[in-house]
């Protein structure tokens, strides 16, 4: 096992996937390529659907984040699996649309979402809108009641919730773009507007503190203040909240020094949490629903590339180049990610070389790490970076015009493409000058 039960070495000392030579994979695929072990986000989808179950009851529904990997297939799997989907975008919207997935099982976020997408939301027959703000509010009320329907909603509370996490990935403190704090009282204030307005039915409220986080601590913490708030609006409004979305941000393991998860103990121990406090604050128990995350898919992905070239400077360090970068993968850069990266083809070889891994692109910033553990490379050597599986994909670019990658998905050993690679062509489909 390397890292994730789903990583190995085989006889010839490679690297593989759910069973499959990742140096195969490469030299059949080309590189860059993104694989998944679909069995792996199988497994995961019934851990947190059946926990969620187990704990919170029949109605408690897991939704998949599909800001993490979005492509059609991804939803099909989802929809195969029970799960309910989250969408930010018109775009994810379109996709899981194309793929058929059960509109009534959708949750629609965003802190901007546009009038079109609104529109378009309402005409897929949307299940759910969680709604930011006020201005937002009353943009989905006019419309709901343009045509005559009731939209159920959610609203977006910032908790005030501190997870000691990366700044960029913090959503539940006061001073956040998302949502509404109840610190100021403006949570409050947005739940009398949504009472009163017409078109929409407030069904809940969603809360969500950040990612990647190892301790149930601060999810125990956001609980008790939705619940107290939850209890404050049956004794100010005489309204009882039926649904409470507690978010996600359960953490992934990308390194040996980042610990293993039991995301079923988690949903257990958070549920016996939610129920005291529902008890002891006078409330009924809502339907819960949980936003896995990258949790879901994260580990499931790996990354292989090519190595172009080896440079060591004597007195300062020593870079590994590869046919990749941070246009397929720019949580480096943004956020100093941190992650396992060997090379697939020598995997079983001693990791005693010390380097940074540069991408291809001209810019001094692109890097997929620095001071990384490997094996020595020689160009033609096939690396691979581990735990690519969210946020990876979804968050490419062409920058340096540089085609996307494909991805394959791997099940029971074998390998099949789902999204093809971008050609020079698809570069230039849509210039008209």
């Amino acid at each position: 096992m390397v890292l994730h039960e789903h990583l190995d070495i085989n006889e010839k000392g490679h690297l593989t996937i759910g069973g499959a030579d990742t140096v195969e994979l490469a030299k059949k695929h080309g590189t860059p390529l993104y694989v998944l072990d679909e069995n792996v986000i199988r497994k995961q989808c019934r851990t947190y659907r059946e926990a969620a179950i187990r704990c919170f009851g029949e109605d408690a529904l897991p939704l998949y984040a599909s800001k993490a990997l979005c492509f059609t297939g991804i939803y099909k799997l989802a929809a195969e699996e029970g799960m309910g989907i989250d969408c930010v975008s018109g775009g994810e919207l379109y996709t899981a649309k194309k793929a058929g997935f059960p509109a009534e099982r959708i949750y629609f976020h965003g802190n901007n979402k546009t009038d079109r997408d609104i529109s378009d939301a309402m005409d897929m027959g949307v299940g759910t809108f969680v709604v930011d703000n006020p201005d937002e509010l009353s943009a989905v009320s006019a419309e709901a009641v343009r045509r005559g329907i009731t939209q159920r909603i959610l609203l977006r509370i910032t908790p005030g919730i501190d997870p000691h996490t990366h700044r960029a990935v913090v959503t539940g403190n006061v001073d956040s773009k998302f949502g509404n704090a109840i610190v100021t009282g403006q949570a409050m204030d947005i739940v009398k507007k949504a009472i009163a307005t017409d078109g929409v039915d407030l069904v809940g409220l969603h809360c969500h503190i950040g990612s990647q986080i190892f301790d149930i601590d601060p999810f125990a913490d956001a609980a008790k203040i939705m619940t107290e708030f939850m209890a404050r609006i049956k004794s100010e409004c005489g309204y009882e909240i039926r649904e409470l979305n507690l978010g996600g941000g359960l953490g992934v393991r990308y390194t040996e020094y980042d610990r293993d998860i039991d995301y079923a103990a988690c949903i257990k121990d958070i549920a016996e949490v939610v129920s005291g406090l529902c008890e002891k604050n006078g409330i009924r128990m809502p339907r819960v629903i949980l936003e896995p995350g990258r949790s879901l898919v994260a580990a499931a992905g790996i990354t292989l590339y090519t190595v172009g070239g080896v440079k060591e400077i004597p007195g300062f360090k020593n870079y590994i180049s590869v046919d990749g970068g941070m246009p397929d993968n720019p949580r480096y850069a943004l956020y100093q990610s941190q992650y396992t990266a060997l090379i697939a083809n020598r995997a079983n070889a001693p990791r005693d070389f010390r380097a940074t891994l540069a991408g291809r692109c001209c810019e001094s910033g692109d890097l997929l790490g620095e001071n990384m553990e490997i094996q020595h490379a020689e160009r033609g050597d096939t690396l691979a970076v581990l735990v690519t599986g969210a946020y990876n994909y979804s968050m490419a670019s062409n920058y340096n015009r540089i085609p996307r990658p494909p991805v394959v998905m791997i099940r029971d050993g074998e390998d099949k493409v789902v999204v093809k690679r971008e050609t020079y062509e698809d570069l230039t489909r849509n210039d008209i000058f």
